[in-house]
């Protein structure tokens, strides 16, 4: 596609993630919501509503997304539904011959991620995984950072999920979401790509590198029973049940170049939220819960953040306060901004389908894992030997700092 042309997109799903996209695409320059699907109609209307209000063509609406897929307008689909119709969508999309960006979420079984691999493979269809976290301030730091040689030789990489979503749970059945199902009858790294997405960038998985084998342990599920019990809990029907997913997750990954990864789902005790995202190399170190940077050549004091922003890539120094607003301070344009940016340039994208099946396959094996009490499992190779020559793939350029 032409840089002047615009870009026709459609949003399959509106519930809250989906709706929030809405925002940012329009905040994009040089694109146009053709059309959007749900399968409930006041969803439809409401997001209709609110692109009417921001741009000059009424979007089609459509509750079966086959229908949307159909529609000529639409060059780009972005796949925002529950976890459960991620894959299936996302299919049909590139089938379709329909640019697909896909929301992130973990797969409910290797076939999952093996059928996102082939029929990408088949279709050659352009697909990007929308993981926001890769275009993060700190992580991109941390990346930018490891990439000057500043941690020296990386050994090990941590990033964790931890975000308090008793409330969203336990009201999954009135607000009509999905997660609840999920806590109810799994148990299982549920959410990894988050904290795994730019720890797999940095350490250049499926590009010269590849995670081999994981193992994974759960808590006891005492947190949304607690609740669910209490009187904070938003849906008396929930009152009394059992839960399936434990409170904490743990998931240690190995990678083929020897490096550790350290994953952690905690979600249903009361915290605060964090990704935790942690790198350490043989001459340093950098911590996102301290913003702070460690380097052996300067001893053992932690340095704030701030002091190396000279390393900051520009799309983080250029950054407006109103992009900031578009979602998750920012990074939401970011990834969208770039990811329309490649759809004109028809270039490769910069979070592929075989990201996508590596990420989402830890949620499938940390499950089997944590049912066989913690027996190793191993990692599918979606490249299938591509890994090894692939060359390195960052979401941005970082700046040559000495």
């Amino acid at each position: 596609m032409k840089s002047e042309k615009t870009i026709r997109v459609g949003v399959v799903g509106l519930g809250q993630r989906g709706s929030m996209l809405i925002d940012t695409v329009l905040a994009c320059a040089g694109t146009e919501i053709a059309a959007v699907c749900d399968l409930y109609e006041d969803r439809v209307s409401a997001a209709a509503e609110k692109v009417r209000g921001k741009q000059k063509t009424p979007p089609a609406q459509y509750r079966n997304f086959e229908d949307l897929l159909a529609d000529s307008r639409v060059e780009v689909v972005i796949v925002s539904v529950s976890w459960e119709e991620h894959v299936r969508i996302a299919c049909a999309s590139m089938l379709a011959k329909k640019i697909t960006a896909l929301e992130v979420g973990g797969a409910y079984c290797l076939e999952d991620c093996w059928k996102l691999v082939h029929t990408y493979e088949r279709t050659k269809t352009p697909f990007m995984f929308l993981e926001n976290c890769c275009f993060d301030k700190f992580e991109l730091l941390g990346t930018s950072l490891a990439r000057a040689g500043k941690f020296g030789e990386i050994v090990f990489c941590g990033g964790a999920y931890s975000h308090d979503l008793r409330d969203e749970i336990l009201g999954g059945r009135v607000r009509r979401h999905y997660r609840l199902q999920n806590y109810l009858h799994r148990n299982c790294e549920n959410y990894p790509t988050h904290e795994l997405g730019p720890i797999a960038k940095l350490l250049d998985i499926n590009r010269g590198n590849r995670m081999e084998t994981l193992v994974s342990l759960a808590s006891k599920p005492a947190g949304l029973e607690c609740y669910a019990n209490s009187e904070k809990n938003p849906d008396p029907a929930q009152r009394g049940k059992k839960f399936a997913q434990g409170d904490v997750v743990k998931t240690l990954i190995r990678c083929a170049n020897g490096e550790l990864i350290e994953l952690m789902l905690d979600t249903t005790l009361p915290g605060y939220y964090s990704r935790r995202f942690t790198v350490r190399g043989t001459a340093g170190l950098c911590e996102q819960e301290k913003n702070a940077v460690l380097l052996d050549s300067r001893g053992e004091k932690l340095i704030d953040a701030s002091e190396f922003d000279a390393y900051l890539p520009a799309i983080w120094r250029g950054i407006s306060s109103e992009e900031r607003e578009l979602g998750h301070g920012g990074m939401d344009y970011l990834m969208l901004s770039a990811f329309f940016d490649t759809v004109r340039r028809g270039e490769e994208m910069l979070i592929d389908v075989y990201d996508a099946a590596a990420w989402m396959s830890v949620t499938a094996l940390s499950g089997q894992s944590i049912a066989q009490g913690g027996a190793p499992q191993a990692i599918p190779d979606f490249t299938q030997g591509k890994w090894y020559l692939r060359g390195r793939k960052d979401v941005t350029e970082f700046p040559a700092v000495p």
